[in-house]
Protein backbone atom coordinates (compact mmCIF):
# COMPACT_ATOMS: atom_id res chain seq x y z
CA UNK A 1 0.00 0.00 0.00
CA UNK A 2 1.29 3.52 -0.99
CA UNK A 3 1.27 6.08 1.58
CA UNK A 4 2.29 9.57 -0.53
CA UNK A 5 0.10 12.23 -2.25
CA UNK A 6 -0.56 11.06 -6.02
CA UNK A 7 -0.14 14.69 -7.31
CA UNK A 8 2.23 16.73 -6.43
CA UNK A 9 0.91 19.95 -8.48
CA UNK A 10 3.52 20.28 -11.15
CA UNK A 11 2.50 22.46 -14.20
CA UNK A 12 5.36 23.29 -16.21
CA UNK A 13 8.88 22.18 -16.73
CA UNK A 14 10.74 25.76 -14.38
CA UNK A 15 12.95 25.51 -12.29
CA UNK A 16 11.78 25.25 -8.52
CA UNK A 17 13.08 28.42 -6.24
CA UNK A 18 15.15 26.08 -4.61
CA UNK A 19 17.27 25.15 -7.65
CA UNK A 20 18.89 28.36 -7.41
CA UNK A 21 21.14 27.94 -4.32
CA UNK A 22 20.67 24.24 -4.45
CA UNK A 23 22.08 23.38 -8.22
CA UNK A 24 25.19 25.27 -8.04
CA UNK A 25 26.25 23.38 -4.43
CA UNK A 26 25.70 20.04 -5.89
CA UNK A 27 27.60 20.80 -9.78
CA UNK A 28 30.65 21.45 -6.83
CA UNK A 29 30.40 18.72 -5.13
CA UNK A 30 29.73 16.39 -7.90
CA UNK A 31 32.83 17.55 -9.58
CA UNK A 32 34.77 17.34 -6.82
CA UNK A 33 33.81 13.68 -5.94
CA UNK A 34 34.78 13.19 -9.53
CA UNK A 35 31.52 11.85 -10.73
CA UNK A 36 30.10 10.54 -14.04
CA UNK A 37 27.31 9.13 -13.30
CA UNK A 38 24.02 10.44 -11.11
CA UNK A 39 20.42 9.31 -10.37
CA UNK A 40 17.88 12.29 -9.77
CA UNK A 41 15.81 10.64 -7.30
CA UNK A 42 12.49 13.01 -7.04
CA UNK A 43 13.59 14.74 -10.10
CA UNK A 44 10.89 16.81 -10.22
CA UNK A 45 10.04 18.34 -13.23
CA UNK A 46 13.62 17.59 -14.24
CA UNK A 47 14.81 20.84 -14.37
CA UNK A 48 17.98 19.89 -12.41
CA UNK A 49 18.56 17.24 -14.70
CA UNK A 50 18.85 19.41 -17.16
CA UNK A 51 21.40 21.40 -15.94
CA UNK A 52 23.29 18.28 -14.57
CA UNK A 53 23.56 17.31 -18.35
CA UNK A 54 24.21 20.33 -19.37
CA UNK A 55 27.21 19.97 -17.16
CA UNK A 56 28.74 16.86 -18.66
CA UNK A 57 26.98 14.32 -16.41
CA UNK A 58 25.49 10.85 -17.22
CA UNK A 59 21.96 11.69 -15.79
CA UNK A 60 19.25 9.41 -15.31
CA UNK A 61 15.55 10.99 -13.33
CA UNK A 62 13.26 8.80 -11.49
CA UNK A 63 9.82 10.57 -10.49
CA UNK A 64 6.36 9.17 -9.27
CA UNK A 65 4.59 11.84 -10.20
CA UNK A 66 3.20 11.27 -13.73
CA UNK A 67 3.17 14.88 -14.19
CA UNK A 68 6.06 16.08 -13.27
CA UNK A 69 7.40 12.80 -15.49
CA UNK A 70 6.04 13.94 -18.29
CA UNK A 71 7.23 17.61 -17.94
CA UNK A 72 10.75 16.06 -17.35
CA UNK A 73 10.48 14.41 -20.80
CA UNK A 74 9.17 16.64 -22.85
CA UNK A 75 11.87 19.57 -21.67
CA UNK A 76 14.94 16.68 -21.28
CA UNK A 77 14.48 14.55 -24.68
CA UNK A 78 17.80 13.07 -24.33
CA UNK A 79 17.34 12.38 -20.23
CA UNK A 80 15.74 9.04 -19.36
CA UNK A 81 13.13 9.14 -17.06
CA UNK A 82 11.49 6.33 -15.03
CA UNK A 83 8.15 7.02 -13.36
CA UNK A 84 8.87 5.63 -10.13
CA UNK A 85 8.89 6.26 -6.15
CA UNK A 86 11.05 5.42 -3.43
CA UNK A 87 8.78 2.89 -2.47
CA UNK A 88 9.16 0.81 -5.59
CA UNK A 89 12.24 -1.67 -6.64
CA UNK A 90 14.89 -0.06 -8.59
CA UNK A 91 15.71 -2.65 -10.60
CA UNK A 92 13.97 -1.77 -13.86
CA UNK A 93 16.42 1.32 -13.75
CA UNK A 94 18.97 -0.86 -13.05
CA UNK A 95 18.03 -3.59 -15.60
CA UNK A 96 17.07 -0.80 -18.45
CA UNK A 97 20.61 1.24 -18.40
CA UNK A 98 22.76 -1.25 -17.84
CA UNK A 99 24.81 -1.64 -13.95
CA UNK A 100 24.69 0.80 -11.51
CA UNK A 101 25.76 4.44 -10.34
CA UNK A 102 28.57 6.76 -9.12
CA UNK A 103 25.83 8.66 -7.20
CA UNK A 104 22.37 9.41 -6.46
CA UNK A 105 21.24 12.89 -5.56
CA UNK A 106 18.33 13.93 -3.97
CA UNK A 107 17.55 17.67 -3.81
CA UNK A 108 13.81 18.93 -1.44
CA UNK A 109 12.55 15.34 -1.08
CA UNK A 110 12.95 13.75 1.84
CA UNK A 111 10.87 16.26 4.15
CA UNK A 112 7.64 14.77 1.87
CA UNK A 113 7.97 11.10 2.63
CA UNK A 114 5.91 9.42 5.04
CA UNK A 115 8.48 6.34 5.44
CA UNK A 116 12.08 8.43 4.60
CA UNK A 117 13.97 5.85 4.93
CA UNK A 118 13.09 4.00 2.24
CA UNK A 119 14.90 6.93 0.21
CA UNK A 120 18.63 5.65 1.33
CA UNK A 121 17.52 2.36 0.78
CA UNK A 122 16.46 2.82 -2.67
CA UNK A 123 19.70 4.54 -3.38
CA UNK A 124 22.06 1.81 -1.81
CA UNK A 125 20.15 -0.69 -4.35
CA UNK A 126 20.70 2.01 -7.25
CA UNK A 127 24.52 2.71 -6.09
CA UNK A 128 28.01 1.40 -7.13
CA UNK A 129 30.20 0.25 -4.18
CA UNK A 130 31.74 3.44 -2.22
CA UNK A 131 29.03 5.39 -4.10
CA UNK A 132 27.90 8.85 -3.00
CA UNK A 133 24.09 9.82 -1.82
CA UNK A 134 24.32 13.50 -1.45
CA UNK A 135 20.40 15.14 -0.28
CA UNK A 136 19.13 18.40 0.98
CA UNK A 137 15.83 19.59 2.15
CA UNK A 138 15.12 23.06 4.03
CA UNK A 139 17.78 23.16 7.14
CA UNK A 140 16.59 23.19 10.71
CA UNK A 141 18.33 24.56 13.46
CA UNK A 142 18.47 26.30 16.70
CA UNK A 143 18.81 29.76 15.81
CA UNK A 144 16.45 28.97 12.84
CA UNK A 145 13.76 27.81 14.96
CA UNK A 146 14.02 30.33 17.12
CA UNK A 147 14.23 33.20 14.46
CA UNK A 148 10.50 31.30 13.30
CA UNK A 149 9.07 31.80 16.26
CA UNK A 150 10.03 34.92 17.12
CA UNK A 151 8.91 36.36 13.42
CA UNK A 152 5.41 34.08 14.56
CA UNK A 153 6.10 32.05 11.14
CA UNK A 154 5.30 28.44 12.19
CA UNK A 155 1.44 28.94 10.60
CA UNK A 156 3.01 28.91 7.21
CA UNK A 157 6.16 27.26 8.26
CA UNK A 158 4.71 23.88 8.60
CA UNK A 159 1.43 24.81 6.66
CA UNK A 160 -0.80 21.48 6.95
CA UNK A 161 -2.60 22.77 3.94
CA UNK A 162 -0.18 22.21 1.07
CA UNK A 163 -0.97 18.51 -0.67
CA UNK A 164 1.61 16.42 -1.26
CA UNK A 165 3.77 19.32 0.85
CA UNK A 166 6.43 19.08 4.06
CA UNK A 167 5.91 16.17 6.40
CA UNK A 168 9.22 16.12 8.29
CA UNK A 169 11.63 18.42 9.36
CA UNK A 170 15.22 17.72 9.37
CA UNK A 171 18.10 18.93 11.46
CA UNK A 172 21.71 17.99 10.75
CA UNK A 173 21.62 15.34 13.72
CA UNK A 174 18.54 13.59 12.68
CA UNK A 175 18.94 12.91 8.81
CA UNK A 176 22.45 12.01 9.71
CA UNK A 177 20.97 9.39 11.85
CA UNK A 178 18.58 8.01 9.04
CA UNK A 179 21.84 7.48 6.64
CA UNK A 180 23.83 6.12 9.17
CA UNK A 181 20.53 3.45 10.48
CA UNK A 182 20.69 3.35 6.15
CA UNK A 183 24.40 1.85 5.25
CA UNK A 184 25.93 5.25 4.71
CA UNK A 185 28.52 7.46 6.15
CA UNK A 186 28.47 11.32 6.27
CA UNK A 187 31.56 12.97 4.93
CA UNK A 188 29.96 16.25 4.25
CA UNK A 189 27.73 18.84 5.56
CA UNK A 190 27.16 22.01 3.47
CA UNK A 191 24.35 24.92 4.57
CA UNK A 192 23.04 26.79 1.37
CA UNK A 193 20.47 29.91 0.93
CA UNK A 194 20.61 32.91 3.35
CA UNK A 195 23.44 33.45 5.60
CA UNK A 196 25.00 30.98 8.32
CA UNK A 197 22.66 29.16 10.80
CA UNK A 198 19.83 30.55 9.39
CA UNK A 199 20.40 28.29 5.94
CA UNK A 200 17.38 27.80 3.83
CA UNK A 201 18.80 24.36 2.86
CA UNK A 202 21.09 21.78 4.25
CA UNK A 203 22.68 19.34 1.76
CA UNK A 204 24.36 15.97 3.24
CA UNK A 205 26.99 13.87 1.19
CA UNK A 206 26.77 10.37 2.30
CA UNK A 207 29.32 7.19 1.45
CA UNK A 208 27.85 3.81 0.79
CA UNK A 209 28.93 1.65 3.41
CA UNK A 210 31.20 -1.13 2.20
CA UNK A 211 29.89 -4.60 3.42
Amino acid sequence: MRNNAENYGWQNADAPCSCSFVAPQIIRLLKRLEVMSVVDVGCGNGALCGILQKSGFRVIGVEYDKKGCELAREANPDVPFYNLGVYDSPTPITDAEGGYFDCVVSTEVVEHLYSPQCLPVFAGQLLIPGGYLIISTPFHGYLKNLAVSLLNHWDSHHTALWEGGHIKFWSRKTLTALLKQSGFRVVGFYGVGRIPFLWKSMILVAQKVQP
